[in-house]
């Protein structure tokens, strides 16, 4: 009976790994084609992986909490059809054309200029660099389960706080050492596990993400940051206006601000770049990709709204929330986190005035509006009691100097102390 050896597949922005979140499956189930086994998390996006054969399961490559090689062995599946056939490619192709979230690049569609079938021939670049006597022990039969290792992220977890591996219970029947089992006992141990009372959490996954690109953001960016306060009080009138104006949409002050910006970024495009320091050139752009700093239970993500300048405020407020949304169940995928050319940050929600953001590198400005609330402010003459926020934007110095971003700035407020004006018709 033969067995057909399903390989992690490539999950695009150029991700090299993902870790085993859960196993939708177990040996000796039966999966048909196109059934999601498995549940992965790389360092953007959670993502369920669908099977491209059918079978009976003969193992399970990697334990849950375990970090996996792209083009490594995911799962082994004994008998039954091979979704690389024409047939299979051609429902693929239907679904991927239907927006079907089960297609993933690397397999299975089939899809191109050529119509091509997956490649099979070559092995993938990782079985090069695995030695002949492990080799032996994960051919095609794969005789015997794995023996009771940890993948590195696991070992430092439980030697940073202070367990006996040995001691370490393991659960889920695979016989390895997981982050979950290590985190149960971490969770079990008491204060003499860590003897300086200091708790040691590895930088890993999405946190290891932001880590790096802020990192990178400090150091390679000349960042200034500018701020004014502005009287709000019209902004949420007009929000509230809209809301009854647009049918069965619901305006959020998100897509308000959103789209004052787009109309503001219009006026000083030089905002909308980054800076090729390879090349020595400054890249501006002509349509706006508008990422929204969004924080989540997996940590900050900045998903995108790809071409916002082009759209209006209806469709604007339908993205959002969409985005909004898929960020809270977190679900979005890896493709809805790049392509940002301008960040909108609204750190008002956790009850702030101002912050002085670090940009969304390679970004040239992020945009950000504290909380709105009752402030004493001079109208007319008048001492007077309005709806006030602080504005606040964090510019790449290489990009424009003082002058673009304040006038930047000071336009954005002007549209959020008079929003009608600004948005003239748009409904």
């Amino acid at each position: 009976m033969s067995m057909q050896v399903f390989l992690l597949p490539d999950l695009g922005e150029g991700l090299t790994e993902a870790e085993i979140v859960e196993w939708k499956v177990k040996p000796g189930d039966t999966v048909t084609i196109d059934q999601v086994v498995v549940e992965v998390e790389t360092a953007k996006a959670s993502v369920e992986v669908p099977c491209p054969f059918e079978g009976v399961v003969g193992e399970l490559h990697a334990a849950e909490g375990t970090s996996l090689a792209v083009g490594a062995p995911l799962i082994s599946i004994t008998g039954g059809a091979i979704a690389d056939t024409p047939a299979a490619h051609e429902r693929y192709r239907e679904e991927e054309r239907a927006g079907s979230g089960n297609v993933l690049i690397g397999y299975g569609t089939g899809h191109g200029p050529t119509g091509r079938r997956r490649r099979s021939a070559a092995p993938p670049q990782w079985l090069e660099k695995v030695p002949p006597e492990a080799l032996n022990r994960t051919t095609a039969q794969h005789i015997s389960h794995a023996p009771k290792v940890l993948s590195p992220i696991v070992r430092s977890m439980a030697l940073q706080g202070g367990l006996d591996l040995a001691s370490i219970d393991t659960a889920g029947g695979h016989g390895v050492i997981t982050r979950a089992d290590v985190e149960r006992a971490l969770a079990g141990s008491t204060v003499t596990s860590s003897p300086e009372g200091v708790t040691r959490i590895p930088i890993t996954g999405i946190r290891k993400t932001i880590a790096d690109k802020l990192s990178r953001s400090r150091a390679e960016i000349p960042e200034a940051t500018v701020w004014v306060d502005v009287d709000a009080t019209a902004l949420l009138q007009a929000r509230r206006d809209l809301d009854s104006s647009i049918d069965g949409v619901k305006v959020t002050l998100l897509a308000v601000l959103a789209k004052l910006t787009m109309i503001a970024l219009a006026k000083f495009p030089e905002l909308n770049s980054t800076v090729d320091t390879a090349a020595g050139e400054i890249l501006r752009y002509e349509n706006v990709g508008l990422g929204i700093a969004a924080q989540t239970d997996r940590g900050l993500m900045v998903p995108v709204v790809p071409q916002a300048d082009k759209a209006d405020l209806k469709e604007l407020s339908e993205r959002l929330a969409e985005l909004t949304e898929l960020a809270r169940t977190g679900s979005l995928p890896a493709a809805r986190l790049s392509g940002g050319t301008f960040t909108l940050n609204n750190y008002g929600v956790f009850g702030v005035d101002g912050s002085a953001a670090i940009i969304n590198h390679p970004e040239a400005a992020i945009l950000g509006i504290g909380r709105i609330i009752d402030r004493p402010w001079v109208v007319d003459g008048q001492l007077a009691v309005r709806k006030v926020a602080q504005l606040s934007l964090a510019f790449d110095h290489r990009v424009c100097d003082g002058g673009v971003a304040g006038g930047f700035l000071r336009t954005v407020a002007d549209f959020v102390e008079n929003p009608v004006v600004a948005l003239g018709s748009v409904r």
